[in-house]
């Protein structure tokens, strides 16, 4: 499988020739969904959801589907009818040719005086690679390879660490970094692959692994 990290919290997972794009919003690249046969969203934050990044990828693709939790579905699924698919935690399903399971329910804690709102992750492949979201959520079964949040106004880097050291995957690729400077990188850099107990990586936007 091919992972290209996209900017922010945005990646794209090739397969068998298709390709499927996980959380294309408005911190990452205007074709970020272009081409992709199958489409994840996590929630409806702006940095994770983006209009008009889905509608470039559903007209670039007549075949294109998205999956989704309702908060998204509601705004989307009147322009693409029959394309956009509600899903919550517990579901499984299957996604230009990769199997997909939902886990999570609840955003983050951002503050007390918020509302949490819906959030889940999806554990792709029986646990090759799972993207939580804006969520510290732990599957109920082994990770290959961990998306990893690692700076957001939601959390620390000390539970960046312990959430790695839950999870247990072999690798964690740093997601959800838009707001990270360069300045920043190698602190975290250094205190999560020393202390998370796995391989901790980085992809700058456009590049790819294989995983």
């Amino acid at each position: 499988m091919k992972l290209t990290k996209k900017s922010h919290a945005c990646i794209r997972l090739e397969k068998d020739g298709q390709t499927l794009v996980i959380d294309p919003g408005t911190f990452s690249e205007e074709d970020a969904a272009v081409g992709a046969d199958a489409i994840l969203v996590t929630h409806e934050h702006l940095d994770h959801f983006n209009e008009e990044r889905l509608r470039a990828g559903m007209e670039s693709n007549p075949a294109a589907e998205i999956w989704t939790l309702r908060s998204v579905a509601e705004k989307i699924s009147a322009a693409f009818p029959g394309r956009v698919h509600i899903v919550g935690h517990g579901d499984t399903f299957t996604a230009a040719g990769f199997d997909v399971q939902v886990h999570g329910e609840l955003h983050a804690v951002i503050h007390p005086d918020i509302p949490r709102i819906t959030n889940v992750g999806y554990l792709v492949d029986g646990g090759r690679v799972f993207h939580p979201g804006d969520a510290l959520t732990v599957p109920d079964q082994p990770v290959e390879t961990l998306m990893l949040p690692v700076m957001a106004p939601w959390n620390k880097i000390a539970e960046v660490i312990e959430y790695v050291r839950e999870v247990k995957p072999q690798r964690a690729y740093d997601i959800h970094d838009a707001l990270l400077t360069d300045l920043a990188r190698p602190i975290y850099d250094n205190q999560i692959g020393a202390l998370g107990g796995a391989e901790h990586l980085r992809l700058a936007p456009g590049a790819s692994a294989e995983v």
